[in-house]
């Protein structure tokens, strides 16, 4: 049976680690590369880096962060934030990232996920979803530009579809459950992830132990991910991942 992943998630901004509630109430939470560093000691599985401005501004990821964190980390780890071209992918796999996650200009131009497969590997495309469910109904739209603009389109089939294009994965968060520590969507989560043949990263609420054992087995998720509590210390990575062994939920324990 495959292990389960937990992955904290460095949302960058300015070149700052920051943290928000429901996509705002941005907050400063501490120097990338030094975080980084902490959670490969601390036992994470894999790391994300979102640029999570990158987008809305039209601004590149920020390379040196990326080159730096490649120097000192050794689990994979993936980067995202206005990532549009192949050439930049390029470069950032190049400078050491292992995965390149897209969310609004695979939106625009959905070729760019098969285009990447091709030219990278479908291990190297993560497909990135902001989702908010449509008052009153059981659908999830999908939202781009970092939470700001709602494109639409539905979650389910927009994630069927980056599958067909080539994603290897898909990074669900919802923005309902963002930051609010309340515990994960599972409802979209088990939605998406009985939809499609590729990984599922959970993401958006975890806030205590039993979230990410619900994440990973009522919502079929393979991966949990979490930011706020692990950078304000409230759980470690280990107590997740030894709580989640207890429960009979395969895990890599340093």
């Amino acid at each position: 049976m495959l292990t389960k992943r937990i992955i904290p998630c460095l949302d960058i901004k300015d070149g700052r680690v920051v943290k928000g509630v429901n996509f705002v109430g941005i907050r400063d939470a501490g120097d990338p590369v030094e975080a980084a560093v902490m959670y490969n000691e601390a036992g994470a599985d894999e790391l994300v880096l979102l640029d999570i401005l990158a987008s809305h501004e039209g601004r590149k990821t920020i390379f040196d962060v990326v080159s730096s964190v490649a120097e000192q980390v050794f689990i994979p780890f993936t980067v995202g934030g206005g990532i549009s071209s192949l050439d930049t992918m390029k470069e950032l796999l190049r400078l050491g990232a292992d995965k390149i996650s897209v969310n609004s200009p695979a939106v625009r131009d959905p070729s760019i996920i098969s285009r990447a497969a091709d030219k990278f590997g479908s291990q190297c495309v993560v497909v990135a979803m902001d989702v908010r469910r449509v008052e009153g109904t059981d659908d999830w739209s999908v939202f781009v530009n970092g939470g700001r603009v709602d494109t639409g389109m539905d979650a389910v089939r927009w994630a069927v579809r980056a599958a067909e294009l080539g994603a290897g994965e898909i990074l669900l968060t919802s923005m309902n459950t963002d930051g609010a520590q309340t515990g994960y969507d599972i409802p979209i989560t088990r939605k998406i992830a009985d939809a499609v043949p590729i990984p599922i990263i959970a993401s958006g609420g975890a806030g205590k132990l039993r979230h990410f054992a619900e994440a990973l087995t009522d919502g079929r998720a393979d991966a949990a991910l979490a930011a706020s509590l692990f950078h304000d210390k409230v759980m470690t990575v280990r107590q997740v991942k030894e709580y989640l062994s207890q429960n009979n939920i395969p895990v890599r324990i340093l």
